[in-house]
């Protein structure tokens, strides 16, 4: 009876270690916040950030991920806790397709999309026929639509907003454009170096590795007003009231932030507030 006495108090003992354990785990992780982000601007961004979360008691892993499904899978595992490389259309889609519950905690930046050329030096210099390579994103057909649009080159169906069209929208295209999206975005640098297509529109994360700037390398670039594309930090849907979450929000839109934003960048990338 003593020693079943005994070895109860010795298990009971051990049960409360591990859950003081536990205790001290889950509190050290209220500390680190783990974001899964894109190479450019957006784990520079949050390299900046790290010294200022520190002062606010806050410890940022930063998982640098190249492609633009990973980051998405991760959060809804919950092996991040949020991820920043994508845009609310992009956010929209993914939640539509997976079933995602992904949620925005707040804009950070806007990357002006452009369109770069070897060969012509604008949009309505582009021959008859030409190829026009975009990524493979759904969610920015009609960002890619618009700036042909704008152009007068091509037209879309009466009713169809913008940012919803798609390229089986298109009515009209006087010039016969081909427009190409089969390559995944971080290729698309590559193509417009190896003169592969007529002109190439690339997203400013990946123009920016390339040493591209959207505002003097490109021939058409898009304008910041009114624009739906800011880039954002999303968390699992219930997580974006947690003090870690909040207190990342607030240095990434501090003016410390937009800052070193606008001076880094010089207009390739833009604070959303």
């Amino acid at each position: 009876m003593k020693k079943l006495f005994g070895l109860i108090l010795v298990l009971t003992f051990a049960v409360v270690l591990a859950a003081c354990g536990n205790g001290n785990k889950s509190g050290s992780d209220d500390k680190k916040i783990t974001v899964g982000a894109s190479p450019a601007p957006h784990a520079e961004i949050l390299e900046k950030a790290k010294p200022l979360l520190e002062k606010k008691g806050y410890e940022l892993d930063i998982k640098t991920i190249n492609d633009y499904t990973t980051p998405n899978k991760l959060l809804d595992k919950g092996e991040i806790d949020a991820n920043y490389f994508q845009h609310t259309p992009y956010l929209n889609t993914e939640k539509k397709d997976k079933g995602y519950k992904i949620v925005s905690a707040g804009d950070v930046h806007l990357e002006p999309m452009a369109v770069y050329s070897k060969k012509y030096k604008s949009l309505k210099e582009l021959p008859k026929g030409a190829t026009v390579y975009v990524s493979n994103n759904p969610a920015e057909q009609g960002r890619f639509l618009k700036f042909f649009v704008d152009a007068g080159l091509i037209k879309i169906k009466k009713g169809v907003k913008i940012e919803d069209a798609k390229f089986s929208d298109i009515t009209e295209n006087k010039k016969d454009i081909k427009f190409n999206n089969k390559q995944s975005a971080e290729f698309l640098p590559k193509i417009y170096q190896n003169e592969d297509a007529d002109a190439v529109i690339i997203n400013s994360n990946f123009a920016i590795e390339q040493k591209l700037n959207p505002k003097k390398d490109s021939i058409a670039v898009e304008s910041a007003k009114d624009n739906p594309y800011a880039n954002l930090i999303a968390v699992k849907e219930g997580n974006q009231d947690d003090k870690k979450i909040k207190a990342l929000i607030e240095v990434l839109q501090s003016k410390d932030i937009q800052d070193f934003i606008n001076e880094k960048y010089n207009g390739a990338v833009i604070p959303a507030k």
